[in-house]
């Protein structure tokens, strides 16, 4: 137990560079809590004592603004930076060495009794209100921008950005090893594409008056 909070402790130290000591961190952090919150709840859920599990869950939101169901299976070292908003559902797996910021949902798509939820691997980072829908996969060392829309898988070693989430990769050899997710230096594919219809339609338009020009010279 004692070796598992010194892990976390560490992996805010390493993550939040405004983190200064160990008793600032246990006492001052709620995504700390939340997860230590959740490790009760999701005991209780696994040993059949459901009602209480959903209690002491519900009892974390109200402490820290996040929401995780006890049913999630979370890996070692994970980090909730700031925290409030986050949401985690029922059938969520997330990897070891996870961080999301505030504002994040791992959200299900469908109302049956299935896994509904993604499936996070490992030292993923997920950026502020991004969405993560249905039970799709992220692969290990990716990145979700900020506010981005998860609807579909995402590969290992990627980085996807927009709504819906595309990746943030002008080709394949292009490759986004950054530790952190420097939003002011992501590729963004919809800025991309709208670029370059405009150059097409500035193409299409010299290309017309070069031919409404000639046509007046011919009638003159």
């Amino acid at each position: 137990m004692f070796k598992t909070l010194r892990e976390d402790i560490n992996s805010v130290y390493e993550r939040d560079p405004a983190a200064r000591n160990a008793l600032e961190v246990i006492t001052c952090y709620p995504g700390l809590h939340a997860v230590y919150i959740h490790k009760i709840s999701h005991f209780l859920w696994n040993h059949k004592c459901r009602l209480f599990a959903r209690f002491v869950s519900q009892a974390g939101r109200f402490l820290t603004g996040i929401e995780i169901h006890p049913g999630a299976k979370i890996g070692r070292r994970f980090f909730i930076d700031h925290g409030m908003g986050v949401v985690i559902g029922e059938t969520a797996e997330i990897g070891d060495d996870v961080t999301i910021y505030h504002g994040v949902t791992l959200g299900g798509t469908s109302w049956k009794k299935e896994k509904r939820h993604p499936t996070i691997g490992d030292r993923v980072i997920i950026g502020t209100g991004a969405k993560i829908l249905g039970p799709l996969t992220v692969g290990s060392d990716s990145k979700i921008g900020a506010n981005s829309v998860v609807v579909n898988a995402v590969p290992p070693h990627s980085t996807v950005v927009g709504v819906p989430a595309k990746s943030a990769k002008r080709d394949e050899s292009e490759v986004h090893d950054n530790i952190d997710l420097e939003h002011n230096r992501l590729f963004d594919p919809a800025f991309y594409e709208i670029s370059l219809l405009k150059s097409k339609i500035s193409e299409l338009e010299n290309r017309i008056h070069e031919i409404e020009s000639g046509q007046n010279k011919n009638k003159l």
